[in-house]
């Protein structure tokens, strides 16, 4: 097992560092807007157009299963390596057309009904695992369990990220906050106590 490179740790605990100065007990949204789930606003089911191989859906449109939606139609999908070639035919025999190359491993496409789809390639174990274990939106849609989503967030390191995953994890059952640490112990061990704090800061959001 390899562990995930952490290239944005520092930057990460100066952030939850500061946050945490600052944070008020119940300063957060409501507890009944933090606990609601939806799937709102409709996504291109992209079911219709990847056939060939797996993949999972990430980011914005990921976090509807673990915390109040955002409006955003954008998609971003997690596949292995490996398997880019195929999606990339199924993409271009659905109409879609290529527009770049994401600053990470992956590109970014343009689908007929005009989505912003981009394609995220990543090797290693954690990437076979988040594949192959997704939970399903109402849609049908595969998207990436949480203890995956929190990883890659961690990984990407923005401050939208940080939040993501601090109101995420502030919702989170138990069982579910215990999934994630076993993950994270796994493949990013030095975000473990960046994930404590960030689940203070998610319980405090709701006044707890």
């Amino acid at each position: 097992m390899t562990l995930v490179a952490d290239p944005h740790c520092q930057k990460r605990k100066q952030f939850i560092s500061l946050v945490m100065k600052y944070v008020k007990k119940g300063a957060g949204s409501s507890i009944e807007f933090l606990n609601s789930r939806s799937w709102t606003y409709a996504v291109t089911n992209l079911n219709d157009i990847i056939k060939q191989a797996a993949f999972v859906i990430v980011g914005g449109v990921a976090t509807r299963l673990y915390m109040p939606e955002r409006m955003t139609l954008d998609l971003d999908i997690l596949v292995k390596a490996e398997d880019a070639q195929l999606i990339y035919e199924d993409l271009y025999r659905a109409k879609g057309q290529k527009i770049g190359v994401l600053s990470i491993a992956g590109t970014q496409w343009r689908l007929a009904d005009g989505t912003s789809l981009d394609v995220l390639e990543f090797d290693g174990d954690w990437v076979t695992e988040a594949i192959n274990s997704p939970n399903y939106a109402p849609d049908g849609l595969p998207v990436v369990d949480l203890p995956y989503l929190v990883l890659m967030k961690l990984i990407a390191g923005r401050s939208q990220d940080i939040a993501d995953i601090s109101r995420m994890l502030g919702v989170a059952e138990d069982w579910q906050l215990q999934r994630v640490n076993v993950v994270i112990g796994q493949y990013l061990p030095s975000a473990i106590d960046d994930l404590e704090s960030l689940l203070v800061l998610g319980k405090l959001e709701q006044g707890l």
